[in-house]
C-alpha cells in the first residue's frame, strides 16, 4: 500500500462493514459516530436484542414499514447512551441517507455533520431540518481505487 485512504473513506468503510451485520431483509445499513477522528459509537439495523430477526423469520410489517427493526443510526445513538458517551459535536457516517425519524434524533443528539454514502428516500422535511440546524451534509463516494487500497486479501488464511 503506497497511500493511506482519507478519513472520510475510512469511516464510511467502517459503516459499510457494520452494515454486513444487519438482520434486515429489506436494506442493510451501518452507522458510525465519530468525534475527534475516534469512533464513539456504531450500529446496524436489526431487531431488539432477544427478539426474532427478520432474516430468521419475516419482517414484521405495519403500513409498509418493518416495526421490528431499529435503524442503524438509532442503534449507534443508543449505544452511546447506554455507555454514557456524549454525542454532542459528533459526526455520523451512515451508508444510507437517514430517514426523517433518524435525522430528528441525530440533530437532537447534537450531531454536527451527516455523511452518507447512498441516497435513500431522502425526506424533504429532513433536509429542511438539517438546514435549519446548520448541520453539514456530505455525500461520501467510495471508488474502486479506495477499495483496492484497503487490500483485505492480505488477511486471508493462506490455507484458502
Amino acid at each position: 500500500m503506497t497511500q493511506r485512504i482519507g478519513w472520510d473513506q475510512y469511516f464510511m468503510l467502517q459503516a459499510a462493514l457494520l452494515s454486513s451485520r444487519s438482520t434486515c431483509k429489506r436494506l442493510s445499513v451501518g452507522a458510525v459516530l465519530v468525534r475527534d477522528r475516534r469512533i464513539i459509537g456504531s450500529g446496524y439495523n436489526g431487531a431488539v436484542s432477544g427478539d426474532e430477526h427478520c432474516i430468521d423469520s419475516e419482517c414484521y410489517l405495519r403500513d409498509g414499514h418493518c416495526v421490528r427493526t431499529i435503524h442503524a443510526e438509532m442503534n449507534a445513538l443508543l449505544q452511546c447512551a447506554k455507555f454514557g458517551t456524549s454525542t454532542d459535536g459528533a459526526v455520523v457516517y451512515v451508508t444510507d441517507f437517514p430517514c426523517l425519524q433518524c435525522t430528528k434524533s441525530l440533530l437532537q443528539a447534537g450531531i454536527t455533520q451527516i455523511n452518507y454514502l447512498r441516497n435513500y428516500h431522502n425526506d424533504e422535511y429532513a433536509m429542511e431540518l438539517i438546514k435549519l440546524k446548520h448541520v453539514k451534509l456530505q455525500q461520501i463516494k467510495l471508488s474502486a481505487d479506495t477499495i483496492d487500497q484497503v487490500n483485505l486479501k492480505q488477511y486471508l488464511d493462506s490455507d484458502n
